[in-house]
């Protein structure tokens, strides 16, 4: 079990509990484990049967240790059993809804017996909850729109879940011998910023026509697997607790080639390539490129000999999306994408100063293992009080405690001193511009008032970005992946005048973010809109989320010179707007 589970089972625990009623120190307890685990970078499954280490751990205590011990011997905790069967697996589902919290589906149920998203959809059209005391129209049109935004996303996952899910399976098969190559496919290989399901390809001498079937069996007992799909000669499908539906197959290696390119996709790209392969009386499958008139195989032991017999160059994984990359291939215009061996510096994280978990000096030595030459801290402003944001004198000493620290370092690494500046709902800026002139990097973002009008948040985001000390807009579209929507914008109208001002636009890298988008990077780089690409880390181990960013980057055909940091220090700061 990994620690993303152990997380999960305590906070679904306390939100019963919540629903029940339950002790208020026992839930807070169950939510501070749960947050202590999320965070920790020490697989708990390596140390459950020790008491002593497990209570090492701050928010594990004694009682928490045993719950823990019983989570990794059973899969699950017999306080959260006993509440389900008091209460319905559905409502945990429930609280995914926006303004659904514990308290209010308890009384939900107690008041009118929802215990689901069907049920609570039932109860809207049946107007069943306009006369409840707490749900105006405001509030019941909010959950309408949740309700479809879940129904939208039910059944697809983040990309850091998924690959999470795919590195545990390949790591199971390896340790089958004679499995020597098992790689992901699909829309995880294309990184894509959510998956629907799971394709793994294996190949290696246990694939063979002879030995595959052990090789099939050996798939089919992978202890995470809950609901065995489908069993054949070369395909095992299964699903996993958390609904994730994983393929594997098991191919001969002279076909391997074909297959990855065929379950890698897109779709519209396979069908583009297909149609070429016609043309030049070939005919493309998962098994070969074969000729049309004799059947004899052409290509199909890798990718790149496919792709070279049919007159184009190999297109990387996060192109195939049938927009242009095909005609690209073929004129050897492909650009050189951008690598995250590339990004020098991280310029947009957080510190205990506000909600960051770690010290400046912490987050120092993990951007220095990873190899950065720069980075930069940017906590909260006031506005965001439940981070413990900071106003101007805050932010003047936190600044100079930054420039100690890097001091301290004695040249290891440049850390820049910065902010992330709240925009306020006028678009004024919540730090006085006295203030943001002594930063190094300035981030303006917006983190309330969701829900204005799109010529109101256009124009918000439009003075902000006039401000002369502004030098990057911050996760521009607010959108929080497979949760909420971004804030209604006119984002072309921002970025050209983002452009024109040299405002950089941040890609947060961070998973459930992930924003800007592909799309909009792209349409980012044609406006000439300097990109800046961070993973607005609250705790060391979220520094390693970027290789997600890349990806987006990659997918957004971005190269090298497209990123401000992927340039030295100096140079990256001399690329920064500069104050009127």
């Amino acid at each position: 079990m990994d620690n993303r589970t152990y997380a999960q089972l305590l906070a679904e625990t306390a939100d019963l509990l919540e629903i029940d009623s339950g002790d208020a120190f026992r839930i807070r307890s169950y939510r501070r484990a749960a947050e202590a685990i999320d965070s920790c970078t020490i697989q708990l499954s390596e140390i459950a049967s020790d008491p002593k280490r497990l209570q090492e751990i701050p928010g594990i205590g004694k009682g928490m240790a045993a719950n823990i011990r019983d989570m990794e011997q059973t899969g699950t905790l017999p306080l959260r059993e006993e509440l389900l069967k008091k209460y319905r697996p559905s409502m945990l589902q429930l609280m995914r809804l926006p303004g659904m919290g514990p308290k209010t589906v308890a009384f939900l149920w107690e008041a009118i017996q929802v215990a689901s998203i069907d049920d609570l959809e039932a109860a809207i059209a049946a107007e069943k909850l306009d006369d409840l005391p707490r749900f105006g129209k405001k509030q019941i049109e909010k959950l309408r729109k949740g309700i479809e935004e879940y129904k939208k996303n039910s059944g697809r996952f983040l990309i850091d879940d998924a690959e999470e899910a795919a590195e545990k399976l390949m790591a199971y098969l390896r340790a089958l011998p004679g499995l020597d190559v098992i790689e992901p496919a699909g829309s995880l290989r294309r990184g894509r910023e959510t998956v629907g399901d799971l394709d793994i390809l294996v190949t290696g001498p246990a694939c063979a026509a002879d030995k595959v079937d052990a090789a099939v069996e050996y798939t089919v007992k992978y202890p995470p697997a809950i609901d065995l799909l489908a069993k054949g000669q070369n395909k095992v499908s299964f699903r996993l607790r958390s609904g994730l539906q994983v393929d594997v197959r098991l191919l001969p290696e002279d076909s391997y080639g074909a297959a990855l390119q065929y379950f890698t996709g897109s779709k519209m790209h396979n069908v583009t390539l297909r149609q070429r392969a016609l043309k030049k009386g070939y005919t493309l499958s998962e098994y070969s490129l074969a000729r049309i008139d004799d059947g004899s195989v052409v290509a199909s032991r890798t990718e790149q000999d496919i792709y070279g017999a049919l007159g184009i160059d190999w297109i990387a994984p996060e192109l195939r999306e049938n927009n242009g990359e095909i005609e690209a291939a073929e004129a050897h215009t492909l650009p050189r994408l951008v690598e995250l061996k590339d990004i020098r510096g991280d310029v947009h994280m957080h510190t205990t100063k506000t909600d960051g978990r770690n010290t400046i000096e912490e987050m120092a030595e993990a951007a220095i293992a990873r190899g950065y030459e720069y980075m930069a801290i940017t906590d909260h402003s006031k506005n965001l009080a439940m981070t413990f944001g900071l106003n101007d004198e805050e932010a003047l000493a936190h600044a100079a405690r930054i420039r100690q620290a890097e001091a301290e370092l004695g040249g290891r690494i440049r850390i820049f001193a910065g902010i992330e500046v709240d925009i306020l709902s006028d678009g004024a800026l919540d730090l006085a511009d006295e203030t943001l002139a002594q930063m190094d990097v300035v981030i303006a973002s917006v983190h309330s008032l969701f829900n204005m009008t799109e010529d109101e948040m256009t124009a918000r985001m439009l003075r902000a970005i006039e401000n002369p000390y502004v030098k990057i807009l911050g996760h521009p579209t607010g959108r929080l992946l497979l949760r909420r929507e971004g804030y209604r914008l006119n984002l072309p109208a921002v970025v050209r005048r983002a452009a024109e001002l040299g405002v950089a636009v941040e890609h947060n890298a961070y998973p459930d973010r992930l924003d800007l988008c592909d799309r909009d990077l792209r349409m980012a780089k044609e406006m000439g809109c300097k990109v800046i690409i961070n993973t607005d880390s609250h705790h060391t181990s979220h520094l390693e989320k970027m290789r997600y960013g890349v990806e987006q980057l990659r997918r957004a055909w971005l190269e090298k010179a497209d990123v401000l940091n992927t340039l030295p220090a100096m140079e990256f700061l001399s690329a920064l707007r500069k104050p009127a």
